[in-house]
């Protein structure tokens, strides 16, 4: 029996008896405690009347699955004590996450510990929704994971151009795994196995296929593979404020060559890479601010500008994955506001990326 059921048992009968006959005040033989911010495993186990070598050699044995310091707010630890013996820990347990428990017991010599999952029961679910507010938000407002929503931008990225051909009116339809226990409770979601978008009457429908070879891929219903190529917007829930072409510069007033195509966004929205490469060079360069530079097979490159910071472990000659974070935007450079400016060159010629 788990020992988070046990104790709900006992406050629950203790509550229902009223007049039951009461245990010692302290320590309780069976308790749960909550983590709270700034809460250490050895400090709480201490508080509920551990003694500190005890609460040390727990804290030991539970390192090697899962370390004290993985403990987050909300966390509940179930503790059965032994008042007989000092207090001494007869059971701990550690739920992380639904669905999984990690229970640590008195041994002869020491603790055992060992990890208990759930049986995962796998359910399809759906969501359907307009896309006034924005594919990504709209998405989850209906009910979708954000990583799954996101992954379905950035999936319908290639061929769809979300700032010019996004209409009042377009609805689109996700189908996705969910996972459950066998109590019915949720224990987190898989992925995303099809995606229906509809543009003015135009339908986009991907779907997830693994073919014998391996490697799981979107494919359009007919069998063709989806994508490929570079995405047309390497952002999400942005708005085109300047298009490729000349331009009156407005912030330096005179009219020139705009060699690339301009997004605003909220600062920090993350920017992505538009198709694999490798990072050639990522510094602050005079009007762009801070800029990285992507190399692409064919003699492309996508330049990405006027970012607030680049991506954590980001650095020169580094390989990236199409969809992988490079940076957020910012206004740094010559900007008027947050926005990022989104370069394509294909042999040096700058090229209209949309």
């Amino acid at each position: 029996m788990k020992i988070h059921a046990r104790c709900a048992a006992i406050v629950l009968g203790l509550t229902m008896a009223g007049t039951a006959a009461a245990e010692p005040a302290w320590p309780p033989a069976e308790q749960i405690l909550t983590v709270r911010p700034g809460d250490t495993l050895a400090e709480m186990l201490s508080k509920a009347g551990v003694p500190a070598a005890e609460a040390h050699a727990a804290g030991l044995a539970l390192s090697p699955i899962f370390p004290p310091r993985l403990l987050a707010p909300g966390h509940d630890i179930g503790l059965r004590l032994d008042r007989s013996a000092g207090n001494a820990i007869r059971e701990l347990e550690v739920s992380p996450a639904p669905g999984r428990s990690i229970l640590l017991r008195r041994a002869a010599t020491g603790f055992t510990v060992e990890q208990v999952e759930a049986d995962r029961h796998r359910h399809l679910a759906r969501v359907e929704t307009g896309t006034g507010d924005g594919v990504f938000p709209s998405l989850v407002q209906a009910g979708l994971p954000p990583a799954l929503a996101q992954s379905v931008v950035r999936a319908l990225a290639h061929e769809v151009d979300f700032q010019r051909d996004m209409q009042r009116g377009d609805r689109i339809e996700v189908a996705f795994e969910r996972f459950r226990d066998a109590e019915g409770d949720l224990l987190g979601h898989g992925r995303v196995l099809h995606a229906t978008l509809t543009l003015s009457g135009r339908e986009i429908s991907i779907w997830r296929f693994t073919p014998p070879s391996g490697g799981s891929g979107w494919y359009h219903a007919e069998g063709q593979p989806f994508g490929g190529g570079l995405l047309r917007t390497p952002l999400d829930g942005a708005r085109l404020t300047s298009g490729f072409g000349m331009r009156r510069h407005p912030v330096l007033g005179f009219t020139r060559q705009h060699a690339g195509v301009d997004f605003a966004a909220p600062t920090g929205t993350p920017v992505v890479a538009a198709a694999d490469g490798v990072v050639s060079s990522m510094r602050v360069e005079g009007g762009y601010g801070r800029i990285v530079r992507l190399r692409h097979a064919g003699g492309m490159e996508t330049r990405y500008a006027h970012l607030v910071r680049f991506a954590s472990g980001l650095t020169p000659g580094v390989r990236v994955r199409q969809g992988d974070v490079i940076g957020m935007v910012g206004r740094s450079g010559v900007a008027t506001g947050p926005h990022l400016h989104y370069e394509l060159r294909v042999n040096g010629r700058a090229v209209d990326p949309a």
